[in-house]
């Protein structure tokens, strides 16, 4: 792909970030998946931040909000329908999420458009189809652009505007695991079919560990 230097300032932000939540994960040493999630300082201790509140609509027109999700961890990605890159190879590796998962009732996907504009309710709705899914399992959600922008970040994920490129649209290929708590505990690159299967493992991992603590 090809970057401005603007959005290369906000990748190596990003990346920047990413690195030294890893690096304070890392030093937990708990023997399970490490919390990501960016920290902040509250009241004199540092705490994990949440995904923040949010609200979209799906690919049956069902509101979807934080509480979707209560009791369950889910598996995120950003991409738009018609994507000529990366979104193809993303959506193959999100189908082989939801195959592998599909009877576990505590995870769901969750795919944000980052092309409001042209994925309408209606074209997520076919997108979906394509694919054979139903919303119980995986939603594919579109909202207003600056939401669906903004929340990527606290997701790890870059999402730009580039004329640079095809459709103007350029976007990181991460997957990312969020927990039941809100927090970020595992990704990778959605492109790469072997770091897919890791990302698995780490999937059963954290809901072998939810079941256990309920």
């Amino acid at each position: 792909m090809k970057y401005s230097t603007d959005n290369w300032s906000i990748i190596k932000y990003s990346c920047l970030v990413f690195a030294l939540s890893l690096l304070l994960a890392s030093c937990q040493g708990d023997g399970g998946l490490p919390i990501l999630s960016r920290q902040v300082e509250k009241d004199g201790v540092l705490i994990h931040q949440e995904i923040p509140a949010f609200s979209f609509v799906n690919q049956d027109s069902q509101m979807i909000t934080n509480e979707t999700f209560h009791e369950k961890a889910y598996v995120v990605d950003f991409f738009f329908t018609s994507c000529p890159t990366i979104c193809p190879t993303l959506a193959q590796q999100m189908l082989r999420i939801h195959d592998r998962f599909e009877t576990e009732a505590g995870l769901v996907l969750l795919s944000h458009t980052i092309d409001p504009k042209r994925d309408t309710v209606a074209k997520l709705a076919h997108y979906a189809r394509n694919l054979g899914v139903s919303s119980e399992r995986w939603h594919f959600v579109t909202g207003e652009k600056s939401e669906l922008f903004g929340i990527a970040d606290d997701y790890f994920n870059i999402v730009v505007e580039n004329d640079d490129v095809p459709e103007g649209l350029d976007h990181s290929g991460r997957l990312v695991l969020v927990d039941k708590n809100k927090h970020i505990r595992a990704f990778c690159n959605g492109t790469d079919p072997k770091e897919v299967d890791q990302f698995m493992v780490k999937i059963q991992q954290l809901l072998t560990e939810e079941k256990n603590v309920e």
